[in-house]
């Protein structure tokens, strides 16, 4: 019996959600609909002219929310990331423990990496994030030990660029393998795949046993649109994952195509949806639910997600879950 479903690896950010004006984009220079990195003081600027109208705020980062949707479901998760010793990395882990997932967390002395999410009246979100502590993470902060007792070894992509912490993850994927834990790994964004394409390719042939890509993720990292990119991310990954968003998503497992329809949503802010499916997924393939219980559960809580702003389902959705199990 293994101790954990997941281990999962990766950035530790506080989301901060606010509403604002398109105007107020122009006027932070801001590009809509898109993702900033921003340093330090930009942050905190950033931070100081929401503060008063934040909407909602919590744990965030794609294996992050992961782990909170695997815990979610009453599977057994650890994440792995470094936060700030400040109030920030302290809300951090007291909300993540609080969501049932263990808090594999180290300490910086750099501030909490996080998110600045600006929804528009159209819904469309634009992105400020800092990520301070998140890249602090070294390999003696992996444990080893609950690597190997877990089942999967979660990795986001966004972790395999940045050289320092690309080391740690090798390192805790060379520990999986060498273990019989299988490795599961999130192409991220299609950006940071043509940035890295080729040793991305690399990485998922050498390590991946399961894969997710979005269609535009999987466009990017195969040239192919998604039923032929299925089949090629399939020749290296067991289980190969293509979410297609309101057209729900196919999965390829050996010679089996999974078609998994998308779950009717009245949807309000797409944050998270993919990661939600992801946890869906993975639940279902520690369970031994099989792999179209596995996809359906994963649809379910993307559509779920969709519906409230942030990466977290506030409803009441326990019956509906027991269902699909």
């Amino acid at each position: 019996m293994k101790k954990y479903d997941v281990y999962a690896i990766g950035n530790a950010l506080m989301d901060v959600y606010t509403k604002v004006e398109n105007e107020k984009l122009v006027e932070i220079n801001l590009k809509k609909g898109d993702m900033h990195l921003v340093d330090e003081e930009q942050s905190k600027r950033f931070f100081e002219g929401v503060k008063d109208n934040i909407l909602k705020t919590g744990p965030g980062g794609s294996s992050v929310n992961v782990a909170a949707g695997v815990a979610m479901l009453g599977g057994s998760v650890a994440f792995c990331g470094v936060v700030g010793n400040d109030e920030q990395g302290r809300m951090f882990e007291d909300i993540l423990v609080k969501e049932g997932v263990i808090a594999n967390l180290a300490k910086s002395s750099k501030m909490t990496g996080n998110v600045i999410s600006f929804i528009t009246d159209d819904s469309e979100r634009t992105f400020a994030t800092h990520l301070g502590a998140a890249l602090e993470l070294k390999k003696e902060d992996v444990s080893e030990e609950d690597i190997i007792a877990s089942k999967v070894l979660h990795i986001e992509a966004y972790q395999l660029e940045d050289p320092k912490l690309k080391e740690v993850c090798f390192h805790a994927m060379d520990v999986a393998k060498s273990n019989g834990v299988k490795v599961s790994i999130d192409l991220s964004d299609p950006a940071l795949i043509m940035r890295n394409l080729e040793e991305f390719k690399k990485v998922v042939k050498d390590y991946a046993d399961i894969v997710f890509a979005n269609e535009e993720e999987a466009k990017a990292f195969t040239g192919l649109e998604p039923e032929e990119a299925l089949h090629k991310i399939a020749e290296d990954a067991e289980d190969a994952v293509v979410k297609l968003g309101s057209k729900g998503s196919i999965i390829k497992n050996g010679e089996d195509v999974f078609k998994i329809e998308a779950v009717e949503a009245n949807a309000i802010d797409t944050t998270g949806a993919g990661d939600s499916f992801a946890a869906g997924f993975l639940y279902g393939f520690c369970n031994e639910l099989g792999i179209e219980k596995s996809g359906k559960l994963g649809s379910f809580l993307g559509s779920k997600v969709v519906e409230e702003i942030g990466t977290r389902i506030e409803q009441d959705v326990k019956e509906e879950i027991e269902q699909l199990k």
